[in-house]
């Protein structure tokens, strides 16, 4: 499977243009009676849980929050153009603003791997703090900035699940000649291990595990992949989602149109994304929660757990992939570092506060009915 290639430069504007998207070269929203009407492009297909949801969700809030002067229409991946298009069209003005995985845009700087997720990298709360306090916000607008792009941290999908494979994982020894639906570095991380990493749209992975295209996929998580129907094909569901410990998702403005908004309508869309960031990673953890329910309960699926010499094999091999990427170039090298900084600080803390709290909860004693 050849992952798809960006449509750039004529292609993709030539088609927007054709659709009557594109007016001018860098296409100005339409204002209608002082009103501001902007386009969005997802990377989600519409209405998908949790994402596609989330894009709507946020196209509402700012139309509410600005009472009405900032109207946004959503489009879903392949509507206008494909999920890996999206900052495309938005650097070059084509299109307003976009909803989706920064990593899926790391043909322009391996550095957009880290404002998305690495294998054994940070969990959300570890993400927002980063972004947020650590930093990271600052580094993400110096990248994005440079292509024409305001990045802002719309959400987060939470740890993932390593993800759904048709025979059993024992050994590290038992990825070889897997061919697995991986994204990001998690697929570099596998192929250490004889692993065919191949890229699909969610939309396709349900039937290239049918036709057996592919051996084992992973997508996001339970709630995700209930929707999917991957239970249906792969029997053998593992855990932990070591190489996506998160997903953050970005909304990304082209630049010049954010730099042209009114300060009052910056500092409210800003608080609009900030808000959904939180609401998706709350809507994630009550969604898996009841998926990984209705997974066990109705289709039988109890997940795995990989064995410590698996994660630690994977954590070895991570650390090298991670470390070669982030020494790609001067950019990528300066994100890399502050993000390695702050995980190792985040760890610390989570030693002694998150981990030991779940550990103490596994304690056996009677708690609630």
């Amino acid at each position: 499977m050849k992952r798809r290639r960006f449509l750039t430069g004529a292609g993709t504007l030539a088609g927007l243009a054709g659709a009557g998207t594109l007016a001018s070269p860098l296409a100005a929203p339409a204002l209608a009676q002082g009103k501001r009407e902007l386009k969005m492009v997802t990377a989600w297909p519409r209405g998908f849980p949790g994402l596609g949801t989330a894009a709507e969700r946020l196209a509402r809030a700012i139309a509410e929050a600005t009472e009405g002067k900032i109207a946004v229409k959503v489009h879903a991946a392949g509507e206008l153009v494909s999920a890996r298009e999206i900052f495309e069209v938005v650097a070059s003005g084509a299109i307003d603003l976009y909803h989706g995985p920064d990593y899926y845009f790391t043909d322009k700087s391996k550095a957009f791997h880290f404002f998305t997720t690495v294998p054994f990298g940070m969990t959300a709360g570890e993400m927002d703090a980063w972004i947020y306090e650590g930093g990271g916000q600052k580094l993400w607008d110096d990248l994005s900035g440079g292509f024409g792009v305001k990045p802002f941290l719309a959400g987060n999908s939470g740890v993932q699940a390593f993800g759904w494979f048709k025979k059993e994982i024992k050994t590290a020894g038992d990825f070889r000649d897997v061919r697995f639906r991986v994204s990001g570095l998690g697929g570099e991380v596998l192929r250490q291990f004889g692993v065919e990493a191949v890229t699909l749209p969610p939309n396709d992975i349900l039937t290239a595990l049918q036709s057996d295209v592919i051996d084992a996929a992973e997508w996001v998580g339970p709630w995700n992949d209930l929707a999917l129907g991957f239970h249906r094909v792969a029997k053998n569901y593992y855990f932990p989602g070591v190489l996506e410990p998160s997903a953050a998702i970005c909304c990304g403005f082209n630049r010049r149109l954010w730099d042209g908004l009114a300060a009052g309508h910056k500092r409210i869309i800003a608080e609009v994304i900030a808000a959904d960031n939180s609401r998706m990673q709350a809507e994630f953890a009550a969604g898996n929660n009841e998926a990984l329910h209705t997974l066990h309960k109705e289709h039988g699926i109890k997940p795995k757990i990989l064995s410590d010499d698996v994660v630690r094999q994977l954590g070895i091999a991570a650390a090298q992939v991670v470390a070669d990427v982030g020494n790609t170039d001067d950019m990528t090298k300066k994100v890399y570092e502050s993000f390695i900084r702050f995980r190792k600080k985040a760890m610390a803390w989570s030693n002694v506060a998150n981990q030991a709290v779940l550990a103490a909860r596994q304690l056996s004693f009677k708690y609630g009915g």
